[in-house]
């Protein structure tokens, strides 16, 4: 959470509709530069003298509902710090489509309907009762 002062000074930076935007998704303002885009139409910012470490690299999704699944693998290791070049600038994480990737993104489907859910192929140890009623 950030301090009034701190707020009031982001909301100048970034405009009254970015900061509405950044307090719905993220509940906090931030400014910061434009790093890179990846193909999903995320955008990944950069702040690194006025934020806190460890936090100085956010993502702002495209798309209202969103999960960590939504990251590509090089953009991923940039924000978690595991690089220090973002996949714009180092060639060795930067990611193209590959071959066997599909072209569109599909959501992670965890505790959901979709889930995976597994099929067992052993015989259960108990067998259900089912009651027969006697007819009257």
């Amino acid at each position: 959470m950030s301090t009034i002062t701190r707020t009031l000074r982001n909301l100048r930076r970034v405009g009254i509709k970015d900061a509405a935007h950044q307090m719905q998704n993220i509940g906090d303002t931030k400014a910061g530069t434009l790093i890179g885009t990846d193909r999903y139409g995320n955008k990944y910012f950069e702040n690194m003298a006025e934020e806190l470490p460890l936090r100085t690299r956010w993502v702002d999704y495209k798309q209202s509902e969103y999960d960590a699944s939504q990251i590509e693998p090089g953009w991923h290791a940039w924000m978690s710090y595991l690089v220090d070049n973002p996949p714009t600038v180092d060639k060795l994480i930067q990611t193209g489509v590959r071959p066997w990737e599909l072209p569109e993104h599909r959501p992670m489907l965890t505790l959901s309907r979709g889930a995976y859910k597994t099929y067992s192929t052993t015989r259960p140890k108990v067998s259900a009762w089912t009651p027969i009623a006697a007819p009257r």
